[in-house]
């Protein structure tokens, strides 16, 4: 949905935001809210309690019939072959270049029915994307505009929302989902994977049942704390994790080597992605450069963009990704440097504001 007077966009939810006093801002589009009571209040209740996300900007496309599955195999990285109903996989869409077009989830629906959950920033350009590559004529849907979504995540999650639903949340294991019915609603799409690695669910359902979904989680979750977080806490609950987001530590210049996911590229008989015999040279042969997490030794807040030096000043990397952690108290980031510095333990430097502040590499995630 947009305003015409705008162009921007907004969620189901949006009413809802304002009325709670969120500070809103323009995000891939939309108009969405960045914080409410804090982003480390909201940070810390996620990791403690539960908190409710609007996640509605993401993107979803349908891919069915009896080509979908070779589409599939072909634009993304990962082996959608193995994938059974009810099971999600965490993949990418390689270009030719060796970069991603975007990192994104692959819900198997049923046999020859799939469900794509992308990047709210690249919905247009991976929707071009699918188009240009479906030569076999998968039928295909973007029902973006027809979806709505939230995450509830935090360690009462689950305790939460089953007192709304009669489906067995224990019964979803994670990367795994069910369709069932949720406070009231039928035909819900209830997912274990999550962006916090605090725990939780997301729901996708159709705009229309919105109020009644939002309400009635609030409602429930009074007794468990539950507060409404906008995408501040959620950046830096997934940076705690070493979580990769699109834009930052990946875009279409980063390969999936480079950046550490080679889980998510396989090189199985019949898989003939996207680039693949580039990119499997890169897995066999290494890389230039490598994505790392450090955390700083010296007081300072690492940020995206922000130089990487050794101890001659000579420049081994570049910062994408970083903040002060709400639960660490210490800086944390993510950056690419050459493979000679890769190794945890490592010492570098980061260039804040023209001044050198120690960090060491370390492996995410930084939250235990």
């Amino acid at each position: 949905m947009s305003d015409n007077t705008t162009g921007v966009k907004f969620t189901p939810f949006t009413e809802k935001h304002i009325a709670l006093g969120a500070k809103m801002h323009e995000f891939a589009g939309y108009n969405m809210p960045i914080e409410y009571s804090g982003i480390i209040d909201e940070h810390l209740t996620v990791c403690h309690a539960v908190g409710l996300f609007d996640v509605s900007h993401m993107g979803e496309f349908w891919i069915k019939g009896p080509h979908a599955l070779s589409l599939l195999q072909r634009i993304t990285s990962n082996n959608a072959a193995v994938l059974t109903p009810g099971k999600i996989q965490y993949t990418c869409f390689p270009n030719e270049e060796g970069g991603i077009v975007d990192d994104l989830l692959i819900y198997c629906y049923e046999p020859e029915k799939y469900l794509l959950v992308v990047n709210a920033s690249n919905i247009q350009k991976d929707w071009d994307w699918c188009v240009k590559h479906n030569t076999a004529g998968a039928e295909m849907e973007n029902a973006s505009d027809r979806t709505a979504q939230l995450a509830v995540q935090g360690p009462k999650a689950a305790q939460l929302l089953q007192e709304l639903t009669a489906t067995d949340l224990s019964a979803i294991p994670y990367y795994t989902f069910k369709t069932g019915e949720m406070a009231g609603v039928k035909d819900v799409i209830i997912s274990n994977t999550g962006y916090t690695g605090a725990g939780g669910f997301e729901l996708y359902f159709y705009p229309e049942y919105a109020t009644k979904i939002w309400d009635a989680i609030v409602e429930a979750g009074v007794k468990y704390g539950i507060k409404p977080v906008g995408l501040g806490a959620r950046d830096t609950l997934r940076l705690e994790m070493g979580f990769c987001l699109y834009g930052n530590d990946l875009d279409d210049t980063t390969s999936p080597i480079e950046a550490g996911l080679g889980w998510i590229t396989k090189f199985v008989d019949g898989k003939d992605f996207i680039n693949r015999p580039a990119i499997e040279k890169q897995k066999n042969e290494g890389t230039l450069r490598r994505l790392v997490g450090f955390e700083m030794i010296d007081r300072g807040i690492p940020r995206q963009g922000y130089i990487i030096v050794d101890g001659n000043g000579e420049q081994v990397g570049t910062v994408t990704s970083g903040t002060m952690s709400p639960t660490r108290k210490v800086g944390i980031g993510m950056g690419y440097v050459k493979p000679a510095y890769a190794a945890p333990g490592t010492e570098l430097y980061i260039d804040v504001r023209g001044r050198r502040q120690k960090a060491k590499i370390v492996k995410p995630p930084f939250r235990k």
